[in-house]
């Protein structure tokens, strides 16, 4: 790969270790970082006299390019240049970790989702992207990985659910190799900003690092840069964004996009459009989550411009959108030509807007940053299961359901066969403590006689750990006891979506929740299959969103 951003040294200090001010607190989830440089660099730029230098939140902006070509490809222009576009495209590795999800289980028709990462990183490796991005002493450095989105393709093809990460949420990143020099990153000692698994070998440590925290499977990602929105917009001739009143994003210390604009419905482009990606300042509360909102009105108002404007029937215009798209993009070996990205767009293009649902990963503050909270893993859990985010899916029966575990698993469903049920040594836990109410007693007892009467004569209750699990779960550490792990989890008749690796276990464990307080045999209780509120959802089809302005960022 070539991309100087992704593989060039880290020259400036990581943003989960700059000191934080009284700024980075009121800005919100992410602490809106700055780069440095002057007031004319935009909203990003002008903070950098604040606090030492950090990468500005880009949420969203180099999404618009990527969900874009995702939706139309290069559909029409496969026949110009075919081979000029191909070699446009870099190409790079998909999972740089050492753990695999498996694949969904294909539904009663053999159809699988398909589930893209769409990765937008912040490298200053070209003049167009520092001008855009301001922070010009940082070219050739490290880059982040500032916005992130997964993109998830139903099996029926009937519906689209995006859940797009804040960067400054706090995770786990794994172990990476990177493909490039065999350079090993260990994985992170803590919690630290998703945004930095960019940096650790290439986007496929976004990859692995997603994998590892929603049990998720990627199929492909797809990374862009600054300049892919400037010249898509442009391309399409504008996107209609709409304010509830005058605004212009700038406050007195100069903080702000620079966005201006007047009341009512207006289409951006260029350097406009990356305004309204980029503005804070103005909109709602000033929050990132206003932000986001905005980011999501213009990415629904995109695909219907890109699905319904018949200016792009034009060759000319065609050729020119596949040239900037193609230069844009990095992308996994399954998607490196563009034959693959048009067959791929095909089936993106299936998904009318009114089933198309945005969302953001449910998060709450720890200080300036944010971590997933228990409606996030409802979201990821609709996700692995492929239930549609706007309600309107068919009902689907429990065996129609993704059997994906919810966590790091081996390469697929036969990579560990189980030992002998005589032979496989499993703990049994009490989990059933709850806030609201005491451990049921004997449960880890009771379950584990029940093991030793099917045959599992090594099972045992561990009653010096009580811990407190909503539903049953079986862990297991290493990929050689994942077998035997799914054997217990069988018997017993758990879910495979409960088996989970983790290295809080020496062993397999079984830890019996608050679901499964009396009883031998374990009745998944029927789960709740709606999006959460918190996930701000927000259909495609909807035209009428309006972002409100703050009445301080108001002129006349």
């Amino acid at each position: 790969m070539t991309q100087s951003g992704v593989r060039g040294k880290d020259t400036r200090q990581d943003a989960s270790d700059a000191p934080e001010g009284d700024e980075a607190v009121a800005d919100g989830p992410d602490g809106e970082g700055a780069e440095a440089g002057t007031a004319d660099d935009g909203e990003d730029g002008a903070e950098a006299r604040i606090r030492p230098p950090r990468r500005g939140l880009r949420v969203l902006r180099w999404t618009a390019l990527a969900l874009a070509v995702l939706l139309i490809g290069t559909a029409g222009a496969g026949y110009l240049y075919y081979r000029h576009l191909n070699d446009n495209i870099e190409k790079d590795v998909l999972n740089l970790g050492d753990n695999k999800v498996p694949a969904p289980t294909p539904n009663a028709a053999g159809q699988t989702p398909l589930n893209i990462l769409v990765i937008g990183s912040d490298a200053r490796d070209s003049e167009e992207n520092q001008q855009l991005g301001g922070a010009r002493e940082t070219f050739g450095s490290t880059p982040l990985a500032d916005v992130q989105m997964l993109v998830h393709l139903s099996a029926d093809r009937t519906n689209m659910s995006v859940v797009s990460m804040p960067r400054d949420t706090l995770v786990e990143i794994p172990k990476c190799t990177d493909p490039d020099d065999g350079k090993v990153y260990p994985a992170s000692d803590g919690r630290v900003m998703t945004n930095q698994s960019l940096g650790h070998g290439g986007p496929g440590c976004t990859v692995a690092t997603w994998q590892e925290l929603t049990g998720i499977h990627i199929d492909h990602f797809v990374m862009v840069d600054f300049a892919g929105v400037v010249s898509m917009a442009d391309a399409v001739g504008g996107v209609p964004v709409c304010v509830d009143a005058n605004i212009h994003s700038r406050d007195a210390q100069g903080h702000g996009s620079g966005l201006k604009l007047e009341k009512g419905t207006h289409p951006v482009k260029g350097e406009q459009a990356l305004q309204w990606l980029r503005t804070r300042y103005g909109f709602d509360d000033g929050s990132d989550l206003a932000r986001a909102k905005a980011q999501h009105m213009y990415l629904n108002s995109m695909v219907r411009v890109l699905r319904d404007n018949a200016t792009l029937s034009s060759p000319n215009k065609l050729r020119r959108l596949a040239e900037q798209a193609t230069e844009a993009l990095t992308v996994d070996p399954g998607l490196d030509t563009v034959k693959k990205l048009y067959d791929l767009s095909n089936e993106l293009r299936r998904v009318k807007p009114e089933r198309i649902t945005m969302t953001t990963m449910p998060n709450r503050y720890v200080g300036a940053r944010v971590e997933p909270t228990e409606d996030a893993e409802q979201l990821f859990r609709l996700i692995r299961e492929d239930i549609a985010l706007d309600g309107k899916d068919t009902a689907k029966k429990p065996a129609e359901k993704s059997a994906t575990p919810a966590g790091p698993a081996p390469d697929g469903p036969t990579a560990d066969p189980a030992a002998a049920d005589d032979e496989i040594a499993v703990q049994v836990r009490n989990g059933t403590r709850t806030d609201s109410r005491p451990a049921a007693g004997g449960r880890a007892d009771t379950v584990a006689a029940a093991l030793v009467e099917q045959g599992f004569t090594r099972a045992v209750a561990d009653p010096s750990v009580l811990p407190s699990e909503e539903h049953t779960l079986v862990r297991y550490p290493s990929a050689d006891l994942a077998g035997d792990a799914r054997r217990i989890a069988d018997a017993l008749g758990i879910p495979a979506s409960s088996v989970r690796r983790s290295t809080d276990v020496s062993g397999v464990t079984l830890v019996v929740g608050a679901d499964w307080r009396e009883g031998t045999e374990y009745r998944e209780p029927v789960p709740d299959d709606t999006t959460p509120e918190s996930a701000e959802a927000l259909n495609g089809a909807d035209t009428s969103a309006c972002m409100h302005v703050s009445p301080g960022f108001t002129w006349s």
